[in-house]
């Protein structure tokens, strides 16, 4: 019994020292991109002070550079959180957002998180592996592709948090116990994020896969 216990409080250690930077970053990337967004639906109206549009996105603007900027996450998460492990943590992370998919499997009210789901974690799996596999052979290359590679994390982890509240969703709704416009939001929530945020993960691995010569090539005195 004390050995499960010490291996669950390692399981979970290792979860917060994956996810720390991917959280911090990704979440507060977001959170500029919904604000800006903000403004525009605002219009002009959105970038002076009347709407009050505008302060949302200046006190967002700051949370991507306090606390380690969000460059600095992203190489965290390269450097520490996966080369120096081999990719272990992240693939026990991978694994168990496997099983969720299997979940889907048996509810016919989310079959499209299912297939989107799936297809996001073929595609972070595949670009974790680059990441491991090259950066013992080109470290600045890896850490040219940090940036995308941890906005394609979060955009695979976001998914598979949304799969697991569509799942309660349905089982609410099935059991017509509890409040069901709530139930209904998560899961037209969960729907949104399947068709119109997760079906860029294939292609954020591509770009980390790809990621490095571009930037390398040009030379220090023309930046």
């Amino acid at each position: 019994a004390e050995r499960t216990a010490q291996d669950i409080v390692a399981k979970a250690q290792a979860d917060v020292d994956l996810l720390t930077p991917v959280i911090k970053a990704w979440a507060t990337d977001l959170g500029v991109e919904i604000a800006s967004t903000g403004v525009q639906v605002h219009g002009g109206m959105g970038f002076i002070e009347e709407t009050g549009a505008a302060q949302h996105y200046r006190d967002a603007r700051i949370n991507p550079i306090y606390e380690g900027t969000n460059g600095i996450q992203a190489g965290d998460l390269v450097r520490r959180k996966l080369a120096l492990d081999g990719g272990a943590a992240a693939k026990a992370f991978l694994s168990r957002m496997e099983e969720s998919v299997e979940e889907l499997s048996s509810n016919d009210g989310a079959q499209d998180m299912k297939e989107t789901l799936k297809e996001g974690i073929t595609a972070l799996g595949e670009a974790t592996d680059w990441i491991v596999a090259a950066y013992g052979e080109d470290r600045n290359r890896t850490l040219a592709a940090a940036a995308p590679y941890l906005r394609l994390f979060g955009t695979v982890a976001g998914g598979w948090v949304m799969a697991r509240s569509l799942l309660e969703a349905e089982k609410g709704l099935a059991s017509k116990e509890g409040d069901a416009a709530f139930f209904e939001a998560r899961r037209i929530t969960a729907r949104f994020y399947a068709d119109a945020i997760l079906p860029h993960a294939p292609a954020l691995a591509r770009i980390v896969m790809r990621s490095g010569p571009g930037a390398l090539e040009l030379a220090e005195e023309r930046f």
